[in-house]
């Protein structure tokens, strides 16, 4: 019997897809220029014991398994490989529990962020992770990559949340990791471990996270500056004021501009570089917090710094922020960086940054978790303009070993996929990496869980 014949006798309440048009939709994240593979088939289960025949199906067979979420990935993790099935998790998109006393929720893999968000904010509770693609991102997607966000400066990624999860084992096996209590130490920390492992240790079927009350209305700072290296300065005048934000964000006059022309929203800077700082403190907290905020952004060179007193206002510029990324990728493609360095090389780090476009004739485009030295270069090309593709890989590879050199990482939240594999073998020692293949190699022994990505 074929595997597509096994699917068939699975009977799933979505047939295997088989369409090349539809599986060309599915087979790859939002990476630009890592490389594709052409599927077998795409399923599209709705329960975990679905999802535990088709691995065990694929296994059977010898398929490769590549788990898929949205689709909103920048590293290549969810690209397919010849021959594989796809499992788009999408279907599965209930909030299956939330549990005011205990302050946890359990949600299937395919709940989108922000659904996630508004349903805790009717209990008066908060999910804090908040990737910039949180209105389209899946929770089981922000697993895979331990995703970060705006608000990961004072609050933390999406590790700091997962209590427990339930997956599907490379061994064909539906488990339960974690817990549900605010506390538990029996055994190895398997749950985190499964987070950020990009789907090569299991197919998550659910997940169980810890939530926070709602933090009271914010207060937000705007300081626009000469230089993102200046900017970059201010970060660091920050963190050595002891001034933890909710978030503070870099977004630089590229992406304001792209902004503006494609949403008309009026939101544009006459500076290099705008940050945007947001203290959400109790009391009066907050408003002293952004009046030390204000002077730390003077005294770092701010050529303009202020208080929002308008909410409308506070909340344009943020939805600036989260907007840069689809307004550029409407100027040509986009090869997004995702390295992290201390707060300390931040400044430092745009510079060389900036040294890069210009050696390189590239046009890089700057936004940043500035806040704890998460940056997000966007290297920018025209279409179909082969010579600043390979310009643009060149400057890509000089980021990378730029933010190892200061003391960085070559992935903050986006994870390896494809486009950091390089970069994560120059990052690790070989014995670091033995190890990590060893785990791999313990819950996979068939090395068909979404196989060549990360190592």
């Amino acid at each position: 019997m074929s595997l597509l014949d096994a699917l068939a006798d699975l009977a799933l309440p979505d047939p295997a897809l088989t369409d090349p048009d539809v599986l060309a939709g599915l087979s790859h994240d939002d990476a630009e220029w890592a490389p594709v593979g052409a599927p077998l088939a795409a399923v599209r289960p709705r329960t975990p014991e679905q999802v535990r025949d088709v691995v065990r199906a694929c296994l059977a067979h010898g398929a490769p398994i590549v788990p898929r979420g949205a689709g909103t990935g920048l590293s290549g993790g969810a690209n397919a490989v010849d021959g594989c099935v796809v499992v788009a998790l999408d279907r599965m998109n209930r909030v299956l529990e939330i549990d005011p006393l205990e302050r946890l929720a359990v949600v299937q893999p395919g709940v989108i962020n922000d659904d996630l968000r508004r349903a805790a904010a009717e209990h008066g509770l908060w999910y804090p992770p908040d990737p910039a693609s949180s209105p389209w991102s899946t929770i089981g997607g922000n697993v895979a990559t331990n995703a970060g966000g705006l608000c990961c400066v004072k609050y933390g990624v999406t590790r700091d949340y997962v209590l427990g999860l339930q997956l599907v084992t490379g061994t064909g096996d539906l488990v339960r990791l974690g817990r549900r209590t605010a506390k538990g130490v029996a055994g190895y920390d398997l749950t985190g471990l499964v987070v950020g492992s990009e789907g090569t240790l299991g197919v998550v079927t659910e997940v169980t996270v810890r939530l926070r009350p709602l933090p009271p209305p914010a207060v937000t700072v705007a300081g626009y500056f000469p230089s993102v290296v200046t900017a970059g300065e201010a970060v660091r005048a920050t963190a050595e004021a002891g001034l933890t934000p909710a978030a503070l964000e870099l977004v630089d006059r590229h992406c304001l501009r792209a902004v503006d022309e494609w949403k008309r929203t009026g939101v544009s800077a006459d500076a290099d570089a705008v940050l945007l700082a947001r203290f959400d403190d109790p009391g009066g907290a907050a408003e002293a917090a952004a009046e030390r905020m204000l002077a730390c952004f003077e005294a770092a060179g701010a050529t303009w710094a202020a208080r929002s007193t308008d909410e409308a206002e506070s909340e344009a510029l943020f939805s600036a922020r989260r907007l840069a990324y689809p307004a550029l990728e409407r100027l040509g493609p986009v090869l997004t960086e995702d390295v992290c360095v201390p707060k300390s090389k931040v400044a430092e780090m745009l510079g060389r940054v900036e040294r890069a476009a210009e050696r390189h004739d590239v046009t890089i485009a700057n936004i940043a978790h500035a806040g704890d030295g998460n940056l997000h270069p966007l290297l920018v090309t025209p279409p179909g303009d082969e010579a600043a593709r390979a310009r643009a890989q060149a400057a890509f590879d000089e980021i990378v070993a730029a933010a190892l050199e200061l003391g960085g990482t070559v992935t903050g939240e986006h994870g390896v996929g494809l486009l950091k594999r390089p970069g994560l073998a120059a990052e690790l020692s070989p014995e670091v990496l033995a190890m990590h293949r060893a785990v791999k190699a313990a819950l996979d022994p068939s090395g068909l869980l979404n196989p060549g990505k990360a190592f």
